[in-house]
């Protein structure tokens, strides 16, 4: 039997001063939402929201469903008008969904540089991109080719070639098989850190959160009940105790506490 004394519990309520939270402050503000309200008849799903998201900086947002997640990703898209309040986001934003949503009809270069003019440079810059998910080979191949993961990492490159200072990722792993799951968040993950766009990311995923976020925000009755950094080294593992506390954590906060308990016992 161990001897360790095991760590307390994580106060995810309390907004302390990190590392991390010393970083963003060098870097811009991508992001702004400020007192943004948004209601669907008598059911008010943002009820003043203020955010900030940073050049650099990845946010995940968990919440049960029928939170407001999706509305505040729609919001940020531009798909979605506030009821109140003000939202300030970078022309360049791009979304990547949980379905690829290739065409079919178009190769996979194509996809790529689909809405972008037809010109050396932006074919150049399409080929680069899917080299980058390790898809070079597959540039002239159909969609209905590809695996549901190679899909994926097409959808990756055709956001990523557009430079965007805002990535939004609605679920894009959630469709995934487990093993493939793991090695998307490892090359979001290595993307990110060499982009260097804000990125968003809506998951219902807890262990995926704590891998990939300098930041967590939990969604609850349309405020942040939670907004905490995630001031741990990279990469990261999950079995790690300080990882396993944010887990605990985060698990407790959705009302899941005691299956986080009894995982890791």
């Amino acid at each position: 039997m161990s001897t360790d004394t095991p760590l307390p519990p994580l106060a995810i309520r309390e907004r302390t001063a990190t590392a991390a939270s010393a970083r963003r402050a060098g870097e811009p503000v991508a992001v702004s939402l400020r007192g943004v309200r948004k209601a669907f008849g008598d059911k008010t799903v943002l009820d003043g929201v203020d955010l900030e998201i940073h050049r650099g900086e990845f946010v995940v947002l968990l919440g049960p469903s029928g939170t407001g997640k999706t509305t505040l990703l729609r919001l940020l898209t531009g798909l979605e008008r506030p009821d109140a309040g003000q939202i300030l986001v970078p022309g360049q934003r791009t979304t990547v969904y949980q379905e690829p949503r290739l065409i079919p009809s178009k190769r996979v270069l194509a996809n790529v540089t689909v809405g972008q003019r037809r010109t050396a440079e932006n074919r150049a810059r399409a080929v680069r991109a899917l080299a980058e998910v390790n898809l070079e080979t597959k540039a002239r191949q159909w969609p209905a080719t590809l695996s549901g993961g190679e899909a994926q990492r097409v959808a990756l490159a055709r956001a990523l070639v557009r430079e965007p200072e805002l990535l939004l990722l609605d679920e894009p792993f959630a469709a995934l098989d487990a093993l493939t799951r793991l090695q998307m968040q490892d090359l979001v993950g290595d993307l990110v850190a060499r982009h260097r766009p804000a990125v968003l990311l809506v998951t219902h995923d807890v262990d995926e959160a704590v891998r990939l976020a300098d930041r967590v925000l939990i969604l609850n009755e349309g405020r942040f009940a939670v907004d905490v950094d995630i001031d741990l080294a990279r990469p990261r593992d999950r079995t790690d105790p300080e990882s396993l506390r944010y887990r605990a954590a985060f698990l407790a906060e959705l009302g899941v506490g005691r299956a986080a308990s009894d995982d890791t016992t």
